[in-house]
């Protein structure tokens, strides 16, 4: 590997701290100078800069010019080269008599030279290199998976590089690296098929992996060389060495190269759209330099690389993708035939399965559940949503849900792998899919827990890299970015799919509203204008009788019954021109005395029971606010109600109570009447609804409806409760400071 292992919090912090840019040294394998870029001056060099002049001037090479440091013909190339600050080159040029090859590049600090000398067993130049190259580029498409890719790749970069050892891997979610691929030639052990823990490259490492792709060590024993002066003479701040190929290391890392048993390194970053992928790491067992021709063959290969392995992953990218949208089409056209979204996704479990390629999925919206697959108890599902309602994100997904919330250890076995997407900004809403744990051997290149802190709180890496076995659990499989893009998408088709169901049923809405002042409009004519009619049939049957004193008994019985009946087509028509006008008038708002109501209530009806026995049983009522006639009109409804049905009780038992509440007034009325069928109690406040016949209780079925419309328009609610037998209550609640109020 190619960085320090460590694994404790202090470890990670301090190897965080690690001037990994700017260690003030460079390797001994080379010179560096910096060159001021308008004066053409040296202002910062190594150490060992000095043997670029071929004979002794001194201890320092700082003032001079870089004809002065190397020499008027390398000057002149060096000059033409300069002329593009934005570019880099590797050149090899004569330097005072020695062969060295040149690499620059410019940095906000000045323009950097690095100085090479290429090791005389290694002449071959970049060209010799293409062939081998060229034929790998040609092989490409027949190797059918990254596995095989990787492979192949790492016998070229072992036959250019000549190492002892060459891995490919590729980092996880976590950062732990996944040895893919290996070639070797038996000097070192193999480490096919293992994996090296996250705190092996610590963040910054991996950053600067990211930004300079290649990197060389000749020898994990060298003595570093520092740079003169120490901070650069502009900014006062150490040269920052981010992109120099000499650029020393940290000190950890050399220490964990010689617990390796590797004492020379290279590394090559494998990027794909930017972002660190993985790493091509080739060790040898003893020291090796590797020429700048052969380092950026290597370089051309790990960009090929990258370039295909990119291209495979969006390949199998956008293969998901399709299949994702596919399902999800196939899905939603289900889902429009239903009456609700919950509904057609749990009528078409297997396909809302396949979204995510999950094996249990639920959805929790406007407090219904519906589930398809095996899913965690309704319980734990709703727990779930409100831990994910906390997040305030439009969308979760993980791989070990007890490692972001240990308390939901109970049900890694169905759930141990979450993708939830948020279908609501106000409520708890989602749609979840779940994949269980899966138990599986993870072989480690030692123990990753095995890096220490000493005493001193000096960093050291770990010094074991022997094959280690650790049963890795409370993981599932994990979610591929192609499903969790897929699922996202779904969101969105959802939310337009409740969004456009909104739109008919306030479509719908609107046009019942439509309707309902047309009714209101034809019952109030209707209403208004049969009353007359019935009047005048009731009037006319008793001129009738007063006039003709002589008619029979049975003239008499059939004016007796036309009387009757106009008159409770009267009371019909007046009861449901009161329905109707309800609608039409603006409440007159005020407070009401509700005990005082009632009083006048029972004293009104006093005459028509006063046969009968009646036990009244009245508590102090909290007052109201609202228009005092209509609530007058609905408790009366209620307690002619109760009186009505408990005729046949000796004594009647009429209660009624109220309860203040912080936001509302409750009024509640029981009797020990009749009773009526739960079981049909949603009918008690339609018009024209009746639980009795008609035969054995008079009425016209519309005070209730009156009197849950009364209630409504104030803001408030009614319900009812009752056995058969058993009497019946009544309840209903007003705002307090007539919230809600349809004005």
């Amino acid at each position: 590997m190619v960085s320090a292992a460590l694994t404790s919090d202090l470890n990670l912090d301090l190897c965080a701290q690690e001037p990994i840019r700017t260690p003030g040294s460079i390797q001994p394998h080379g010179m560096l100078v910096v060159v001021d870029p308008l004066n053409r001056c040296i202002v910062q060099a190594s150490a060992n800069a000095k043997a670029l002049l071929g004979r002794d001037r001194g201890s320092s090479v700082l003032g001079l010019s870089l004809a002065e440091l190397v020499g008027e013909s390398a000057e002149d190339q060096i000059h033409g080269w300069l002329a593009n600050p934005d570019s880099s080159y590797l050149r090899t040029l004569d330097v005072n008599g020695r062969r060295l090859q040149v690499l620059r590049h410019q940095t906000p600090q000045g323009i950097i030279l690095e100085f090479e000398q290429p090791p005389a067993s290694e002449g071959e130049t970049l060209e010799a290199y293409y062939p081998r190259v060229g034929r790998f580029m040609e092989d490409l498409p027949a190797y059918e998976n990254v596995a095989e890719l990787c492979s192949a790749a790492a016998r070229e970069f072992r036959q250019i590089s000549g190492f002892n050892r060459v891995l490919i891997y590729r980092f996880d979610e976590q950062w732990n690296g996944e040895v893919l691929a290996e070639d070797g030639d038996g000097v070192l052990p193999s480490y096919a098929g293992l994996r090296f823990p996250a705190t092996d490259i610590p963040a910054q490492a991996r950053e600067l992996y990211r930004l300079n792709r290649l990197r060389v060590i000749p020898d994990a024993n060298y003595t570093p060389v520092p740079m003169e002066p120490s901070l650069h003479p502009a900014d006062g701040k150490p040269l920052d060495l981010s992109f120099a190929a000499l650029r020393s290391v940290s000190p950890v890392h050399l220490q964990y190269m010689r617990n390796m048993g590797t004492l020379a390194s290279m590394s090559i970053s494998v990027l794909v759209d930017d972002r660190l992928w993985g790493l091509v790491s080739c060790h040898n067992a003893t020291p090796r330099r590797v020429n700048a021709q052969a380092r950026t063959a290597c370089d051309l290969l790990g960009k090929v690389l990258s370039q295909h392995i990119g291209a495979r992953d969006r390949g199998a990218y956008a293969a998901r993708r399709i299949d994702v949208k596919r399902i999800e089409s196939e899905l939603l056209a289900r889902i429009a035939a239903n009456d609700s979204f919950q509904s057609g996704l749990a009528a078409n479990a297997n396909i809302w399965l396949k979204i995510a390629d999950a094996t249990g999925a639920a959805v929790l919206h406007d407090d219904t559940l519906f589930t398809a697959g095996v899913t965690p108890a309704p319980d734990r599902l709703r727990a779930l949503a409100e831990q994910l309602q906390q997040r305030t994100a439009d969308h979760f997904v993980t791989d070990s849900l007890v490692r972001q919330w240990p308390e939901f250890e109970d049900i890694v076995d169905v759930a141990s792998g979450v993708l939830a997407i948020s279908i609501s900004q106000l409520h708890p809403s989602y749609i979840l899919w779940f994949r269980p744990e899966v138990q599986r051997t993870v072989l480690w290149a030692g123990d990753p827990s095995a890096a220490r802190q000493e005493e001193n709180e000096r960093l050291t890496p770990r010094h074991s890299f022997a094959s280690w076995k650790e049963r890795v659990k409370n993981r599932a499989l994990p979610w591929s970015q192609a499903e969790l893009d897929g699922a996202l998408e779904f969101r969105n088709a959802i939310i337009n799919f409740v969004l456009r169901r909104a739109e008919e049923r306030a479509e719908l809405t609107s046009q019942l509203q439509r309707s309902n002042r047309e009714l209101e409009s034809f019952s109030y004519s209707v209403s208004h204008d049969l009353r007359a009619p019935f009047r005048h049939i009731v009037g006319y049957t008793q001129l009738l009788r007063d006039r003709e004193r002589s008619l029979s008994e049975q003239s008499q019985h059939y004016l007796d019954s036309i009387n009757e009946a106009a008159a409770s087509a009267g009371q019909l028509v007046d009861d449901l021109l009161a329905f109707s006008q309800l609608g039409r008038t603006a409440l007159s708002m005020g407070p009401v005395d509700m005990h005082k109501v009632v009083q006048e209530i029972v004293r009104s009806v006093e005459p028509d029971v006063r046969n009968r026995q009646i036990e009244w049983r009245i508590q102090s009522l909290p007052p109201a606010t609202g228009d005092a006639a209509l609530l007058r009109q609905a408790l009366f409804n209620i307690i002619d109600n109760a009186l009505k049905y408990s005729r046949d009780r000796s004594p009647a038992v009429i209660e009624i109570v109220g309860e203040q509440r912080p936001n509302e007034s409750i009024y509640i009325v029981r009797d020990n009447g009749v009773g009526f069928d739960m079981a049909y109690a949603h009918k008690l406040f339609g018009v024209f609804q009746r639980l009795h016949r008609m035969e054995d209780f008079a009425g016209t079925g519309i005070g209730l409806a009156l009197t849950q419309r009364i209630v409504e328009r104030h803001g408030g609610w009614i319900e009812a409760r009752g056995a058969i037998d058993r009497g019946a209550e009544f309840r209903f609640g007003i705002p307090r400071q007539g919230d809600n109020v349809d004005g």
